[in-house]
């Protein structure tokens, strides 16, 4: 990471590595006339020709699509490697594959290295995308016709709702493990490994705690056993980017007060320098969502929002895509592309682009306010996944508004967080017993906009 700063005493002078004539330095509203020559911003210069790019070179702004099908499913049955049955279910305490014949278990390659050629993440340039995660044709339909591979018969499956079919010839079951281009069909899936047992234990011991809240209703109506283990599709994302900060930081020199009783004023002086970082970072298996449905945070609707509450999960055990993984779970479609998912990605990277420059300014004690900022994002390879989730939602309308609860446990790690909808009643004689007036009327005031 390369950084420079303007005015801090104690940084060591650093050229930064982006020129005024690629990012222009505001104007500061009030320069630092103490400000030491050496930590000055570079005078503008004419930005330097580029090098002429030879006709061989790869465009780095090229999108390129990678074939990332599970090859080794390319006739749409998945059969026991050990028997050829097609009785082929998940086992969740293993996270494997289990043959329901002859007992044989087995996992899919791991996608870590395997789907892309090995390159590392700062060398990345343009836009690599893998099968799975390719533009949906809306033309394509949600019923597709699967060819049994044992008799030849056809089987017609609504992949909107379910992955697999059974032959109702041959009895052989059929999954869509080629990649369809509707969104349902990702590149890698990664497998539960906690149990629905597991997942009821987690979401009534979340409920519990939050009893003496929770609306007698929802108390009445709590049924856990419904939990739902579910699928969700999510874009992993690597990325290789850049990104240049601009804001003003202040040094406190002293405070003091002035006047009296309700007059006292508090004063501060303080030195405002303006503040320049550069950085270069690469994100590994960034995760966002990539059904619309479920990216919609609105607070007033649902608490979609908890989904991301349960982060991160191990994508680097994801395994190649196969449609028996889902047996006995459900899942739903992505329904949106990369290119409606980059601004989500490009407002994660300047997040992620801030918190690298953070520590930089801790010299600034009265702190630092970013006015300007600029990313550059040279390569990014985007992967679509499925990740489970144990979910429990509950419909709770009060006052004419309804709201969908939702309780979620992250398949593999047992993280959960959720909501519950709550007695206001019950809240608010709460603060009135253990806290004081204003409190109880804060508390009110917030129960009342719930």
């Amino acid at each position: 990471m390369n950084d420079a700063a303007e005015g801090l005493p104690g940084v060591p002078p650093q050229q930064s590595p982006v020129t005024p004539a690629q990012a222009p330095m505001p104007v500061p509203a009030q320069a630092d006339p103490a400000m030491p020559p050496q930590y000055a911003v570079p005078a503008e210069q004419p930005p330097a020709q580029p090098d002429p790019v030879p006709p061989f070179a790869p465009d780095p702004n090229a999108t390129t699509q990678a074939n990332t099908q599970n090859e080794r499913l390319g006739d749409g049955v998945n059969r026991c490697p050990r028997c050829g049955s097609t009785e082929i279910q998940l086992r969740p305490q293993t996270g494997m594959l289990i043959c329901m014949f002859c007992r044989y278990e087995w996992s899919e390659a791991t996608v870590e290295g395997q789907i892309f050629a090995e390159q590392p993440l700062d060398q990345l340039q343009g836009t690599v995308i893998g099968t799975g995660a390719a533009d949906i044709d809306d033309s394509m339909s949600d019923v597709v016709t699967l060819k049994c591979g044992g008799c030849g018969s056809e089987v017609v499956v609504n992949i909107a709702s379910a992955m697999s079919a059974r032959c109702h010839w041959c009895r052989s079951i059929l999954t869509v493990n080629n990649q369809v281009p509707n969104g349902a069909v990702p590149d890698a899936v990664l497998p539960f490994t906690l149990t629905h047992e597991q997942a009821v234990a987690a979401i009534r011991e979340f409920a519990g705690k939050r009893r003496m809240f929770a609306h007698r209703r929802f108390l009445r109506e709590f049924t856990p056993e419904n939990v739902v283990g579910v699928y969700l599709p999510y874009m992993v994302v690597d990325g290789n980017a850049s990104a240049t900060v601009w804001g003003q930081g202040e040094v406190l020199l002293r405070s003091y007060t002035r006047g009296s009783g309700d007059d006292r004023e508090t004063f501060y002086d303080a030195d405002v320098y303006q503040v320049r970082r550069f950085v270069d970072f690469t994100v590994d298996d960034l995760t966002i969502e990539s059904s619309a449905e479920r990216a919609n945070m609105d607070v007033f609707v649902n608490t979609n929002n908890i989904i991301n509450t349960i982060l991160p999960f191990d994508t680097k055990n994801a395994v190649k895509w196969n449609a028996s993984y889902l047996t006995g779970f459900t899942s739903e479609k992505r329904d949106q592309n990369v290119e409606a998912i980059r601004p989500v990605l490009e407002d994660q990277l300047l997040s992620i682009a801030r918190s690298e420059v953070a520590p930089t300014v801790s010299g600034y004690n009265r702190g630092v306010r970013w006015e300007h900022e600029q990313l550059s994002v040279h390569g990014t390879r985007w992967v679509s996944m499925y990740l489970p989730v144990w979910l429990y939602s509950y419909y709770h309308e009060e006052g004419g508004r309804g709201m969908v609860h939702y309780i979620a446990v992250n398949g593999r790690t047992g993280e959960t967080m959720g909501s519950v909808p709550v007695s206001r009643g019950r809240l608010l004689a709460a603060a009135l017993s253990t806290g004081t007036v204003i409190e109880a009327i804060v508390i009110a005031f917030l129960v009342a906009t719930l």
